[in-house]
């Protein structure tokens, strides 16, 4: 392993570039991305070394880690590279390197810079090699990256300096105590007996260590040893265990955070639920789009709680992923396991895209954000809509194998609505990617390969009740985000196809997408009934309610999508393309 640059060309085989064009990707084609990954996260690597060679730090300098850290890759090559590689670890590289260029900020320099200092002292616990560094210490505490975190009995709040001694497997730490001279804790992180994971130091079942890490009582956060949890699952090839990371400080999408351990209770529903999405995910079939391999998976960061109380919502209301961590993705763990699995193809999507847009200059965007995303109360740039327009062609797929395996109609009415809406707005957000004429040659052929996935799929059938649920559901959003987004007034300086937006748009909530998944079984509100298929109610309904407010986007938009499903035609047709133009009399 070296971070020396090398003037050797990077192709990809036009094969694997037609599969991710496809929105999908075979497992050669999600491993020649991670040896992409691996050159690109290398040379950054290259380039953050040369600006923090001249920074004044306590800790051990940089030159002398990455010393410890090449020594370690020698004797153990593997390990040291997948560390190198582990997604919370190029989230450190990008944001260390947006705080050199001043675009960040966070804790004291030294101490994020120092983080080099925990990743050798890992690669050197890894590969058995012996060492003493300075190391950076919050709350007394060295989070070591893909092993867990340790923590000095009565360490000194804030930021300090400890020092780490590696022998033969063992960490020996001392640093600044709160009551006054200094603390030792030694633990073997590597040594430690497996969990059902097989990672390191595994947490017993009556949690707690004592000052050696070996297991006594509950653990709560200040124990000494805190192992890395992993969500586990059995594969042809041998059991895979995936990082369930809320120890690390580079787990999120951007700044450093500090630990917040899962209860036990709330770590256990995590795993159950990951079995379960496993299982929807294992389903037969090829490796088009909506397919993927869990192992792909490099770490899931739960996120909004520790606890399992209150229960999960039936649904993901917070997931994300970066493209400087490669398989990771933030997830707020929800209730339902096909929930869990549509969104780790989701952010899987994006981690591919982000490896091509790392490749190859796709689009010529000016970062604008104009264009309606159907997926978004927002408006968003070009970059934006080319990553909705891959992730949600993946989840389309998703959708797609899920009707193909349904046994009864329970099962493929939600599927087929899911997968005819996600498949109707895709494509409409490929057809504005494609009609900017700003994509580059590369950008082009991607988006022209969604587009054949798309076309072909919108020729499959669906259950009739379900599409016509998911075509009410699109244009219900279209209209109500014009409705809240759009300015009706003539902008001469603004192109006549280009819509002129509201300076007093807000975020808005988006109930309709979900609640359209199934027919009301005895509709009350104006929704059910349109979601019910009688738009003649659902119209009386819409009407009452905007005697109150006439312009209320939500009802407005509910008012014109039933208004246009009662009296098809060319008047329609104008009154759902521009909404933002009408004035509709509550009377209907």
């Amino acid at each position: 392993m070296s971070s020396e640059p090398r003037p050797a060309p990077f192709r990809m085989p036009e094969r694997i570039f037609a599969e991710l064009a496809a929105g999908g990707g075979s497992a050669q084609a999600v491993s020649f991305l991670e040896r992409a990954e691996r050159a690109r996260r290398l040379l950054l690597l290259r380039t953050l070394l040369d600006r923090l060679e001249p920074l004044s730090t306590p800790l051990t300098p940089a030159a002398e880690a990455w010393r410890v850290l090449k020594e370690a890759a020698t004797r153990a090559p593997e390990p040291v590279d997948r560390l190198l590689l582990a997604p919370a670890t190029g989230a450190w590289i990008a944001h260390l390197l947006r705080r050199t260029h001043g675009t960040a900020g966070g804790p004291p320099l030294w101490a994020e810079a120092g983080h080099l200092c925990a990743l050798a002292v890992t690669a050197s616990l890894r590969a058995g090699t012996g060492t003493d560094l300075l190391v950076p210490l919050r709350d007394g505490g060295l989070a070591l990256p893909g092993l867990g975190l340790a923590r000095l009995p009565e360490g000194q709040r804030g930021w300090t300096v400890g020092q780490a001694g590696i022998q033969a497997g063992e960490l020996t730490l001392t640093g600044p105590s709160r009551r006054g001279g200094t603390t030792t804790l030694t633990v073997r992180p590597v040594t430690e007996p497996l969990d059902r994971g097989g990672a390191p130091g595994g947490e017993p079942l009556s949690a707690g260590a004592s000052a050696d890490g070996r297991p006594v009582g509950r653990v709560p956060l200040h124990t000494p040893w805190l192992p890395l949890r992993t969500l586990t699952h059995s594969t042809p090839r041998g059991p895979v265990a995936i990082p369930l990371d809320d120890l690390g400080p580079y787990r999120d999408l951007d700044d450093p955070l500090p630990p917040a351990r899962l209860e036990r209770a709330e770590a256990q529903a995590w795993q159950a639920l990951f079995e379960e999405a496993v299982a929807v995910l294992a389903e037969p079939g090829g490796s088009g789009p909506g397919r993927l391999d869990p192992a792909a998976v490099r770490a899931v960061v739960p996120w909004g709680r520790t606890s399992a109380q209150p229960p999960a919502p039936p649904a993901v209301l917070v997931s994300a992923s970066s493209g400087d961590s490669f398989g990771a993705m933030v997830i707020a763990r929800p209730s339902s396991p096909l929930a869990l699995a549509e969104t780790l193809v989701h952010e899987f999507q994006h981690s591919k895209l982000a490896a091509l847009l790392h490749l190859f200059p796709l689009l010529d965007d000016d970062r604008e954000e104009r264009y309606y995303a159907p997926w978004r109360a927002d408006p968003r740039h070009l970059t934006g809509l080319l990553h909705g327009a891959y992730a949600f062609t993946g989840v389309a797929g998703f959708w797609r194998d899920r009707l193909a395996s349904a046994r009864d109609e329970r099962a493929a009415q939600p599927a087929g609505y899911h997968f005819a809406l996600r498949r109707l707005q895709s494509r409409l957000v490929v057809r504005t990617l494609l009609a900017e004429g700003r994509l580059t040659p590369q950008g082009r052929a991607l988006v022209t390969g969604l587009a054949r996935t798309l076309d072909r799929w919108l020729r499959e059938p669906v259950p009739p009740a379900a599409l016509a649920r998911a075509r009410t559901a699109a244009a219900l959003h279209r209209t109500e985000w014009r409705l809240r987004n759009v300015d009706p007034l003539p902008d001469p300086a603004h192109a006549p196809d280009a819509p002129r937006l509201r300076p007093d748009r807000t975020s808005w909530p988006d109930v309709r997408t979900h609640a359209f998944a199934a027919r009301p079984a005895a509709p009350r509100t104006a929704d059910e009934h349109l979601a019910a298929g009688d738009p003649a109610t659902a119209l009386a309904r819409y009407a009452d309610d905007l005697t109150a407010d006439p312009t209320e986007p939500h009802t407005l938009a509910g008012w014109i999508v039933a208004r246009a499903a009662l009296t098809p035609g060319r008047t329609a047709r104008r009154m759902l393309a521009r909404p933002e133009l009408l004035q509709p009399l509550p009377s209907g």
